[in-house]
């Protein structure tokens, strides 16, 4: 195991409180493990900022009646094969579609990516959620 260094923080009454309730609601074992969930989350936040390389899914549902739809989202995937990994596709009813890329590679392409998925006509609703394969 990590051999783990101990520190101080000051926070009002209030704060600590609510963020007890929290991790409570969450299921930590304790607050060192949220905060040190939420450092995390903060570095990872600032290598996607840096464009480093990052791993993640975009998430999205959609009318699968919308032309053209299926044939856009697949040539979106296409043209960044490089960032595309694989791909997973349900059939939530007889309209829509859910489908979950797992992308890995630069932050800013596979957010562009995700932002141009997102954004096709058809789409109901979509989501980024990336991660770093550093270790931290």
């Amino acid at each position: 195991m990590e051999k783990m260094v101990r520190f101080g923080v000051s926070i009002p009454p209030e704060l600590l409180k609510k963020f007890d309730r929290i991790i409570d609601e969450k299921g930590y074992a304790n607050r060192s493990e949220a905060i040190r969930d939420i450092i995390r989350d903060y570095m990872i936040e600032q290598e996607w900022e840096k464009g480093e390389k990052v791993v993640g899914t975009i998430t999205i549902l959609y009318d699968h009646d919308t032309r053209g739809v299926m044939e856009k989202l697949t040539d979106l995937q296409h043209e960044n094969f490089e960032d595309v990994s694989s791909t997973i596709h349900v059939h939530l009813d007889e309209n829509n579609c859910l489908e979950v890329i797992i992308a890995k590679g630069d932050a800013k392409r596979v957010k562009k990516l995700a932002d141009r998925l997102i954004a096709t006509k058809g789409v109901k609703h979509g989501k980024l959620v990336m991660t770093s394969p550093l270790k931290l």
